[in-house]
């Protein structure tokens, strides 16, 4: 009994001793498992968080492109902003140089409707003073219809031969010559200032003409003193022209002297002109009208040149 006891503690003792070993076995398993197992989320989270770091790194890249991308984007707004801020002062301006340009058209066309219209007024007064030239004209010739006088068709003037009213290098009028002008002239004048043509008349001119022969200086104080000898002829109220007529033409009067500038050319048999002067028709008095038709012209010239 006693020995069976004995095996039976025995084997007690040792029974207790490999359950403590296989405890600890088990606990070291254990440990080693949570080891493992810590070890493996340890490798996780580390892959976890270095995943994480490489999209964080990307996406802190994505952020500065994006911040890049955003300052490039105010930069340019800027940008266009002081543009359309230019463009606006620009269109600003414009705007204001079309008010000042339409002002001026404006004023412009005012102006050019008042050219107008003064040209028109005084394209029927040269209209009109073109058909008076014809009718004195036609009144002188009919005046002269049977007279030795001819009367110029297209100028109007009469033209007495130098030989006829002076002697040789002289500007007196001989005795002879002085009839024949009283006879002429009056006639001549009294067609030019009457009141149907008076008004007409912005000239009345007795010019001296003399030949080729001699110095142009002595000739043209030759000339002027011819001129000038008819007329004071035509002043004196002895010689036909009322005292009313004679002022009248002291305010149109002109006395010119031509010298030689002007000589009369022969003709030959077929009536054209030669080189050659006719000295005898050249030494001339002439006595010729202007009408207002070049106050006219010069005045619709300056109208056309101001528009």
């Amino acid at each position: 009994m006693k020995n069976r006891r004995k095996n039976r503690e025995a084997f007690a003792e040792h029974s207790y001793w490999q359950s403590y070993s296989d405890m600890m076995a088990a606990l070291l398993l254990i440990f080693i498992l949570i080891i493992a197992i810590t070890l493996a989320i340890y490798k996780q989270k580390t892959t976890d968080l270095d995943q994480t770091r490489q999209e964080l790194g990307a996406a802190q890249a994505k952020l500065d492109s994006a911040i890049a991308d955003l300052e490039n984007s105010k930069i340019e707004i800027e940008k266009s902003n002081e543009e359309l801020a230019a463009s606006l002062a620009e269109l600003q301006q414009a705007y204001a140089q079309a008010a000042l340009t339409q002002e001026e058209l404006n004023k412009a066309y005012l102006e050019i409707e008042n050219a107008r219209q003064e040209l028109t007024t005084t394209k029927n007064e040269l209209q009109d003073i073109v058909g008076i030239r014809t009718d004195i004209i036609g009144a002188l010739q009919a005046t002269f219809d049977n007279s030795s006088m001819k009367v110029d068709a297209q100028t109007g003037s009469i033209t007495f031969s130098s030989d006829v009213l002076f002697r040789y290098n002289s500007s007196t009028l001989t005795a002879d010559s002085k009839g024949s002008l009283k006879e002429i002239i009056p006639r001549y004048l009294d067609v030019l200032l009457q009141d149907q043509f008076r008004s007409y008349i912005a000239e009345i001119i007795i010019e001296g003409h003399t030949d080729t022969d001699g110095g142009y200086q002595t000739n043209m104080e030759l000339s002027y003193e011819r001129a000038k000898a008819v007329a004071d002829f035509c002043l004196d109220s002895q010689n036909g022209l009322s005292e009313a007529k004679i002022e009248q033409l002291q305010q149109l009067l002109t006395v010119n002297g031509k010298s030689w500038s002007s000589p009369v050319y022969k003709r030959d048999a077929s009536g054209n002109l030669t080189q050659d002067v006719d000295m005898a028709a050249s030494r001339r008095v002439e006595i010729k009208f202007r009408l207002k038709e070049d106050e006219m012209i010069e005045k619709i010239t300056g109208i056309l040149s101001q528009q």
